[in-house]
């Protein structure tokens, strides 16, 4: 059975948070493991900081999008903004790249992300936006079954 949440929210720090428990409370009911869980909320954690700092330079005007499906025990995410986008997405997924090195960020965002979850697409065009899909198979049973 397939079960959907969108969610949109302003690119502003505070709202990073929200949109990690939000995910969290609708993934809980695959019963994920705690490894999982938290796996899952520290992508969506990266994924939403990336849009609000890089995509919209912390300027709380834009919007952040979240699409979950769960289907059979499997978790897709699509986070969306609209924003500056990326130049060149091969040189952004490189451990350590990052455009905003006076803000200490480590440029782990991607890296992360892909090692996380088992499918990680980026798409960006500069000026129209970045999409980040992610896809996890829970390892749970329980969750095999629902």
């Amino acid at each position: 059975m397939q079960n959907v949440m969108d969610l949109k929210f302003s690119a502003q720090s505070q709202n990073e948070s929200f949109a990690r428990v939000t995910v969290g409370a609708f993934i809980a009911q695959l019963d994920p493991t705690m490894d999982e869980m938290t796996e899952i909320k520290t992508v969506v954690s990266e994924a939403v900081t990336n849009a609000i700092i890089h995509g919209y330079h912390n300027q709380p005007d834009g919007m952040v999008y979240i699409h979950c499906t769960l289907n059979n025990g499997t978790i897709e995410l699509t986070i969306r903004d609209e924003g500056m986008g990326i130049q060149d997405i091969e040189e952004a997924r490189q451990p350590l790249f990052t455009t905003k090195p006076e803000l200490e960020r480590s440029g782990m965002g991607f890296t992360i992300m892909e090692n996380f979850m088992d499918e990680l697409q980026v798409v960006s065009e500069p000026m129209i936006g970045t999409t980040v899909f992610v896809k996890k198979t829970l390892t749970n049973s329980k969750a095999m079954c629902n």
